[in-house]
């Protein structure tokens, strides 16, 4: 399990934490899961430009206005328990010789824009091949 601090930022990569994890383990599957209901995992390129980007494109496709039925906590907060229908709580990598087999340009993020509660957990298991 890993400690993280999110909100301030939409997306926390967690790219290296993934790395330590996986290093000498071999050849397997990397399960990744956040448990909470706000935030989720994903794959981009980060530091080109996409954090920006897709942080834009939350905001249109669920804008952080009053306009849900889920209303405590911070305005718009709703929107924030959406977005794990959008971008998943989980996700799995394939790992070869103890590395994640991640393309090129392709990070490990956390997606939060729950400001209300910074404090989240990733929990990471392994399956051996």
């Amino acid at each position: 399990m890993i400690q993280l601090r999110t909100g301030t930022d939409l997306v926390t990569d967690v790219t290296a934490e993934v790395h330590r994890f996986c290093r000498g383990r071999g050849d397997g599957l990397c399960h990744l899961f956040v448990p909470h209901a706000t935030a989720g995992l994903a794959l981009i390129e980060t530091g080109s430009g996409t954090e920006p980007d897709l942080a834009e494109a939350v905001d249109r496709l669920l804008p952080r206005q009053d306009i849900y039925r889920h209303r405590h906590g911070s305005t718009g907060h709703g929107r924030d328990h959406v977005l794990p229908a959008f971008v998943s709580p989980s996700l799995v990598l394939p790992v070869l010789d103890g590395q994640p087999a991640l393309g090129t340009w392709q990070s490990v993020v956390v997606v939060d824009s729950n400001v209300d509660n910074p404090e989240r957990r990733l929990r990471l298991s392994f399956v051996a091949a």
